[in-house]
């Protein structure tokens, strides 16, 4: 019974952590954009 909790535990927090990476680089990209954009309007 523990053992399966464990298990599960592990695993969501693998999909989690995946899903929060793509997020971060997501986000980091839209920044960079953000970024382009000001600086072309500046110009």
């Amino acid at each position: 019974m523990i053992r399966k909790f464990v298990h599960g535990a592990a695993l969501a927090a693998l999909v989690v952590g995946l899903a929060a990476c793509n997020t971060v680089k997501g986000l980091g990209e839209d920044i960079s954009s953000v970024g382009r954009a000001g600086e072309e309007a500046i110009n």
